[in-house]
């Protein structure tokens, strides 16, 4: 088969496709063919050894691929050759055949495409949890997203909409991408390239939520604007660190969270995928259900081939990504 294959750590344009050998289901595992795999910026991390998780070599990257049961190995129950599943895993999903355990395949609802469902797995898993686990979120609560056009800012935004959020606020940086978060259902959109961002979100931020500032925040940029963010919470706020797209990890001032009775939350979803996977398989169910009933929506900007994936990290490292990419591996 073909995968993009990392023999050693290295910059992702030095990585090139290879052919492999195929992958042979164990006990209790799957092999998928796989039709699309979502792109994210933790696969450059883990291309590059920077990824909290280092994959043995050599090794294909990838967190998530949507495709068709193969084979499986002894003591599979749940699935069966021909289902159309989901797939959940620490790396492998950049090849057109993914080894994976059963219980990280969650089976597509009837008409769900390939493309949607790849893209419906890392970036909404981690808002899910982000938002409910580590926020407590309850509907009526507001909201502010930053980084709200990349893969994660509009999973946010639609899940917290979705979820009932009585406001959601984008934070974004660039060009057009204001025009990405509006389409994900942000309420109100914030620039964070502002001059005097502190003063200026937060000023902002009140004006929007009459004064009170916002209920959570979910960060996956880090910078500046994480203690900009910080200063526009309300008594009692929730704010959820995820990553730092920005390449900044920021600091997090104590009395800040003592003034208001904050709390600084952190989220690294593969735990959730290693240490609960009946609750990862809920979550997924859920948001599966939300997209067939047309409350979510993931935007997929771009598609490339296998052979093209340098391009889409290329993008999302240099933080040009707007909604999701989508390497297309199979024909659907």
């Amino acid at each position: 088969m073909k995968a993009v294959w990392v023999s050693e750590f290295a910059p992702f344009e030095q990585v090139r496709v290879a052919d492999v050998p195929d992958p042979v289901a164990g006990p209790g595992e799957v092999v998928i063919e796989v039709q699309a795999a979502e792109a994210n910026f933790p696969d450059i991390l883990a291309i590059e050894g920077r990824y909290q998780i280092k994959p043995p070599l050599p090794f294909s990257p990838g967190k998530c691929a949507a495709g068709v049961v193969s084979s499986i190995g002894v003591g599979v129950a749940s699935l069966s050759v021909g289902q159309k599943v989901a797939a959940q895993t620490e790396y492998g999903a950049y090849a057109q055949r993914l080894r994976v355990r059963e219980e990280s395949c969650f089976v597509l609802p009837e008409g769900m495409p390939f493309a949607k469902a790849a893209s419906l797995g890392l970036v909404y898993q981690t808002a899910w949890f982000a938002l409910q686990d580590r926020a407590s979120f309850k509907p009526g609560e507001s909201v502010l997203v930053l980084g709200g056009s990349g893969g994660i800012g509009v999973a946010s935004i639609q899940l917290a909409k979705a979820l009932g959020a009585s406001i959601v606020i984008a934070g974004i940086i660039g060009p057009g991408n204001d025009a990405i978060a509006r389409q994900a259902g942000a309420d109100a959109v914030i620039d964070l390239s502002a001059s005097n961002l502190q003063d200026a979100l937060r000023d902002q931020v009140k004006e929007l939520t009459d004064g009170n500032g916002v209920d959570i925040v979910i960060d996956p940029v880090g910078g500046d604007s994480n203690a900009a963010a910080l200063r526009a919470l309300a008594w009692c706020g929730r704010m959820v660190i995820i990553g730092f797209a920005s390449g900044m990890i920021p600091t997090v001032k104590a009395n800040y969270l003592l003034v208001k009775n904050i709390a600084v939350t952190g989220l690294q979803w593969s735990d959730y995928r290693e240490r609960t996977p009946e609750r990862v398989k809920e979550a997924q169910e859920q948001i599966f259900s939300l997209f067939m009933a047309g409350k979510i929506d993931p935007i997929i900007s771009r598609e490339f081939a296998l052979e093209e994936f340098a391009e889409g990290l290329r993008l999302l490292r240099d933080g040009k990504a707007q909604g999701k990419i989508v390497l297309k591996i199979g024909s659907e």
